[in-house]
């Protein structure tokens, strides 16, 4: 599974749309804690979680005890997030932003 933190849905489809344009088809392994973290069809949060958060929550709980089922064995998690600056924000400038990207893998324990 590839996993980023908070793309939320727009996010996400701008990344599979993306990659896509690269030839390569994210959609059966891949998804974001932001649309992970709500019933978005349930709930009205629009496009779904950003922030620090969802990766937090949604790796932590979900995606760790599913690893620990067994349902996962290989996860990349790329961490995302803006190096935002209200300086930088003031002055119109373009925001930087990173990714960390985290791989875990399940030896048969957790």
């Amino acid at each position: 599974m590839i996993l980023t933190g908070d793309l939320a849905t727009v996010g996400k489809n701008i990344l599979i749309d993306a990659f896509r344009d690269d030839g390569i088809d994210l959609t059966s392994a891949y998804d974001d804690c932001g649309t992970m973290i709500y019933d978005v069809k349930k709930q009205d949060v629009h496009s779904g979680g950003s922030g620090c958060g969802c990766g937090a929550s949604v790796l932590c709980g979900h995606i760790l005890n599913g690893m620990r089922m067994g349902r996962w064995n290989h996860i990349l998690f790329c961490a995302t997030g803006a190096l935002m600056s209200p300086v930088a924000l003031q002055q119109g400038e373009s925001i930087p932003a990173i990714c960390h990207l985290i791989e875990i893998e399940n030896g048969g324990q957790i």
